[in-house]
């Protein structure tokens, strides 16, 4: 290819045309691909926010853990985090998990305006509640202890079907996302696959620290959401 630009725009081509289900980003840089994937017209836009999940195996935690979004919105708004959630949700379902537990988190328990994200997960739950969100169970908003922590709940007197026992973790930014999901790579060991959610299809958005596993770990998550998505794969944003 020529350039950059060229390469990027071929591959969003290859999949609109049918010839791929996923799409993984190799020596570009992300902006170089992200750029083709959602430019109007030609990429690979849907009616859904794109977004980004960790599929994290903790090993402190007994069962896998989805984080989003940690890469790619960086203060979305309440309706960008409804999308956020459903994506992970449709993905935690392509990974067996039928009605998977969602933890809207933020730095305390209760409802207050003094915290914004505490009260978009009050949203994200009514929400829920309406049919706006389908598929999982909402809790929120919940400080990370109480998401994870069945005594932590417990002690501090949730009652909570989602809380301790969260399969998906809604942070409130990105800055939040990054630093939880590194905490859980590096401190923790966690094993991550990530891919990019919301689009046509996958999307391996690779780092230049990741690991051979993660990088196999990312392409098998996109395959088995390829897979899953076959019969139900969103239409494009033409215009």
């Amino acid at each position: 290819m020529p350039d950059a630009l060229t390469a990027a725009a071929k591959a969003v081509e290859s999949v609109r045309s049918g010839r791929a289900e996923v799409l993984m980003k190799g020596s570009l840089h992300t902006d170089e691909l992200m750029a083709a994937v959602v430019a109007t017209g030609t990429g690979l836009r849907t009616c859904r926010r794109i977004s980004h999940a960790f599929v994290m195996a903790v090993p402190n935690y007994p069962k896998p853990l989805i984080v989003t979004d940690a890469v790619v919105n960086i203060a979305p708004s309440l309706d960008e985090k409804r999308d956020i959630c459903q994506n992970a949700i449709d993905l935690s379902h392509s990974l067996g998990q039928a009605v998977p537990k969602v933890a809207i988190l933020s730095a305390v328990e209760e409802v207050t305006t003094r915290i914004p994200s505490t009260i978009d997960a009050a949203a994200l739950c009514k929400m829920a509640d309406r049919g706006q969100i389908t598929g999982a169970t909402l809790d929120g908003p919940l400080a990370m202890d109480n998401a994870i922590s069945l005594d932590a709940a417990k002690t501090k007197g949730i009652l909570s079907a989602v809380a301790g026992d969260a399969d998906i973790l809604v942070v409130p930014n990105i800055e939040a996302g990054n630093i939880l999901a590194k905490q859980f790579i590096f401190l923790e060991n966690a094993d991550a696959a990530g891919v990019v959610l919301g689009a046509k299809v996958p999307i391996i958005l690779t780092s230049r620290a990741d690991s051979v596993r993660t990088r196999m770990g990312s392409c098998g998550v996109a395959l088995l959401l390829a897979h899953a998505s076959r019969s139900t794969r969103p239409a494009l944003i033409t215009n």
